[in-house]
């Protein structure tokens, strides 16, 4: 809250004490966590301004408001899950260091660590993973839904539209339906409804992979790990084959599945809090964070690294293509982020999980020229000011295209794991006292008052481009129903 003064605090005080010039109001705003409150401006109020309308579109009787385009430096949640240190770059969960979690766990266990706070004991552990592998199945009803796609379907597509429907299948679990504080007063609920989709993430993204490659689904098996039984869905022959994934695969999708799990208020998981907190069900949720993700921008970063590299072709060309993306003319995909400014941790870990991945399936060729391309950026000085360095999707494309996923399955290994921070931001704000919809308010810079036109007075207004309003489109018709109007 902030407090209006006419003196400003000693030196050393923690706050922060901002006058208004127009009216000469201060006020003093106390820092917690290097944060201050965005509404703490409302109490600088400026004279209403007099317009010929008696509309002030700029709101200036309620304060000032805080115009950040993109979320550039808002923080909206205070949160325990996730912490960056996008200088250093660091990053760890719950306290604990992401390169101890991609040695030592795996991804139920981090999946737990996010949503609950803490690592399981082996007793809550073994319940955990029990409970998870045995809600990986798919109602009749769902499944034929996922099969109607087409072959050509976008897998992502596949996943939007299961989760989306998802929630029809468990009415139980609907807040419309059962009442709005469904998961703020039933924790039984939030909990099974958590486990459900965790589950039925893997079996999701297996079954696009099926509907791609028109093959028949095959069931889950609750006996395997969480990676080993996607893959055993994926790339099982028939049903009740005795087949089992090679276990240096299953462990390398373990470790990007942990790397993946969170990454504090991404896109995706900002969309996760935002949509939960109509206090709509989880499976809607969870379809539009999906959604978020599946643009190129976020889930589908990976994918265009590869076609840069292979666009790149060879080593040799790596110099010449630096060059061009100097001039802008070609677009540096895999490199750079937002909250990073020195190398992603998370690039480090997965450069050594493809030596696994490679035994395994064999050395992915672009891998030369991805290493050149890595090597030339980091000499040069102009990367290297603009803090150029690899990030996650820059090695994991890599090893991807290794284990024979095709580039449209990439936004899928990226959203299964992302399931878990979802629901963990999801969990976290509504246990959160308090917790409200959010409503981020908006600049308004459109036109003043103004009176309605009848259409026939209207002056033509000329369309110079689509911008300015919709053109007349082809309308094609077959060469059939033209002769019959003949």
């Amino acid at each position: 809250m902030a407090v209006i003064t006419s003196q400003a605090p000693p030196k050393g005080d923690n706050s922060i004490t901002v006058t208004d010039n127009r009216t000469g109001k201060t006020i003093v705003i106390p820092i917690t966590h290097n944060a201050i409150p965005a509404t703490a401006f409302k109490a600088l109020k400026a004279p209403v301004p007099k317009t010929e309308d008696g509309i002030d579109t700029d709101d200036t009787a309620n304060g000032i408001r805080i115009f950040d385009p993109a979320y550039l430096n808002t923080a909206a949640i205070s949160s325990k899950i996730t912490f960056i240190d996008g200088d250093k770059g660091f990053l760890m969960h719950r306290g604990y260091p992401i390169e101890q979690l991609a040695e030592k766990s795996d991804f139920l266990e981090t999946a737990y660590l996010l949503i609950y706070g803490d690592l399981p004991a082996k007793q809550q552990y073994d319940l955990w993973k029990y409970e998870v592998m045995h809600h990986t199945f798919l109602a009749d009803d769902l499944t034929k839904l996922i099969g109607s796609m087409r072959y050509d379907s976008h897998p992502m597509s596949v996943f939007i539209s299961a989760f989306a429907a998802m929630g029809a299948f468990a009415p139980e679990a609907n807040p419309a339906l059962q009442g709005r504080n469904l998961y703020i007063n039933n924790k039984d609920i939030m909990n099974k409804n958590i486990i459900r989709i965790l589950g039925k993430a893997a079996t999701v993204a297996a079954f696009s992979m099926r509907v791609r490659m028109n093959r028949p689904f095959i069931s889950p098996r609750a006996d395997l790990g969480y990676a080993e039984n996607m893959l055993y869905m994926m790339d099982s022959m028939s049903e009740g084959e005795n087949y089992k994934p090679d276990a240096r695969l299953a462990r390398a999708l373990e470790i990007l599945f942990i790397l993946h799990a969170d990454h504090e208020m991404n896109c995706s998981t900002s969309t996760m809090t935002h949509v939960g907190s109509s206090l709509v069900d989880p499976y809607s949720a969870v379809a539009a964070s999906a959604a978020a993700l599946y643009g190129p921008l976020h889930g589908g970063a990976n994918e265009a690294v590869i076609r840069m590299i292979e666009k790149i072709g060879s080593v040799e060309n790596v110099p010449k293509f630096l060059a061009d993306v100097k001039e802008k003319k070609e677009l540096l995909f895999g490199f750079g982020h937002r909250v990073y400014k020195n190398t992603d941790p998370r690039s480090k870990i997965i450069k050594e999980v493809s030596e696994t991945v490679f035994e395994a399936c064999g050395r992915e060729p672009l891998i030369e020229v991805a290493i050149a391309l890595k090597d030339a950026a980091l000499a040069d000085p102009w990367f290297v000011e603009k803090k150029l360095y690899p990030n996650v999707d820059y090695w994991s494309g890599l090893i991807y295209k290794a284990m024979g996923f095709p580039l449209d399955f990439y936004p899928i290994l990226f959203a299964v794991p992302r399931v878990a921070g979802w629901l963990a931001h999801w969990k976290q704000a509504l246990d959160t006292s308090g917790a409200k919809i959010w409503r981020p308010r908006q600049v308004y810079v459109g036109e003043k008052l103004r009176d309605y036109i009848p259409m026939e007075q209207r002056a033509a207004k000329e369309i110079v481009d689509s911008k300015d309003g919709v053109k007349e489109l082809p309308h094609y018709q077959s060469k059939r129903r033209l002769g019959a109007k003949l």
